[in-house]
Parts: C-alpha cells; structure tokens; sequence
C-alpha cells in the first residue's frame, strides 16, 4: 500500500486522521523502521506494509468506536494502536502500557518524534498496574496481546463503570469472542458486541467491544501465571454476542 491509497482509505472509510495525523503516522513509520533493527519490536516494518498492515489496521476500529476521555493501551509494543489513535484523537488522554523497558524507550521516543502531547508511557504489567489504576479509563484496547479469555482479565478491572473494552482481534475474533463471554460478564460486563471489517489485502479484522456496566470483583484481576493456567472460561456453554 502506498501513502496516497494509505490517505484514500481513510477518506473513504470516514476515518478520524487529518493530514497532521497522517504526517505524525509517517513519523512513526520511519523511527519504528531506525529502532527495530535494534530492538525487534515488530515483524512488519517496510512502510508500504506498515501503512496497511499497522496504520490502516489499527485506524479501522475508530469506524465503530469513537473513544473520548481516558484511554489505556494494554500491551502497547510498538505503539499499536496506542501510538496511531494518539494521533488521530489529539483531544483524548492515552496511557501505553508495556511491561518491556526497551519498548517503553521506543514508546518514549516515538511520542516525542511525532509531536503527540496526549501520552504517557508506563513500564509495567497490567495485573500490578491494575493495583493503584482500576476502573480508572473511559476505553481500554488491546492488539495482538493474548486470547479472549485471557486478555480480558487483564484489561477490564482498568475500565470504568460505564466505559468500553475494545480488543482488536483477527480472523478468530468472532471465536474468541464466544470463549470470552463468560470471563466478560464475570469482570462485570453485559453488552457485547462484534464489528468484522476486511483489510484491502483480504485479511479478516474484528473488533470485539463490551460495555462494563459494574465494577469488576477486586479478586480480578489474579497473578498472570493463574489467568494464563485457569482463563475465566465456563464449562459449558460460553453466552450470546451481538454482531
């Protein structure tokens, strides 16, 4: 994909990036080609696949959901989506969340090449930064992080009441959404839906969302190595969602 079909898409999709959100993304594109060479933070880092595969990508789910507020990021890596909404939603508050030093140095450092005001990076896990920040953002997101089941243990505690999960998942969402039901509404949500969107390459995209309507048992959420042994998943039978 090219930068002018990269622009074309989000015309035509009504995507939230002007031309100074665009440039910013450019930004991006190019610190994140200096840096990974270094520090491997992703696989995809020639532009014209960065342009579709991340960009584009991670600018799609802002069709459906229209964050305000306070967002967290949860397992940032390389800034996606964290790092592109931060540009694209200039009036809206992120917090990029990355257990890894390294990443949180390129977080660090990308923020500042692209301008953006709007961020603050933090170096820890979600399971311990859920101590002092629960049911502290108005949305919280994920990409490419952990299964359904598991992920949303770590980043519904971080959602306020009456605030938005938003996971961005692949050709498997609608799947994982399934597994995920029981482990939403346990965190204290009950509204879910699906959007399924395709990429101009043909890959599947879907955007899993869940409205948390209570406040999540402070029991969740539990040490890492338990969620990952023993995800929130019922023995038969996993709910109804919404597409």
């Amino acid at each position: 994909m090219t930068i002018e079909e990269l622009r074309q898409e989000i015309r035509n999709r009504n995507l939230p990036a002007d031309d100074s959100a665009v440039e910013a993304m450019l930004r991006l594109t190019a610190i994140l080609k200096e840096w990974n060479g270094r520090f491997n933070l992703t696989a995809i880092d020639e532009p014209e696949e960065v342009y579709e595969k991340h960009l584009l990508d991670c600018l799609i789910p802002l069709s459906h959901i229209h964050p305000e507020g306070s967002v967290c990021d949860v397992g940032s890596g390389a800034g996606f989506p964290g790092l592109v909404w931060a540009a694209a939603l200039p009036e809206v508050s992120f917090t990029l969340l990355e257990p890894t030093q390294k990443r949180c140095r390129f977080l660090e450092a990308a923020a500042e090449e692209m301008g953006l005001k709007n961020v603050t990076v933090v170096n820890q896990r979600a399971e311990e930064f859920a101590a002092a920040s629960r049911e502290s953002f108005d949305t919280v997101t994920a990409r490419a992080v952990a299964n359904l089941p598991v992920l949303s243990e770590l980043c519904v505690p971080l959602v306020r009441t009456g605030g938005t999960f938003a996971a961005m998942k692949g050709s498997r969402g609608t799947e994982e959404a399934e597994e995920a039901a029981y482990a939403l509404k346990t965190l204290g949500c009950q509204e879910y839906r699906l959007f399924e969107d395709t990429l101009p390459n043909g890959e599947k995209r879907v955007l899993v969302t869940a409205v948390k309507q209570k406040p999540t048992d402070r029991k969740y959420p539990r040490a890492y190595a338990k969620i990952k042994q023993k995800p929130l998943m019922e023995k038969h039978g996993y709910g109804k969602i919404h597409i």
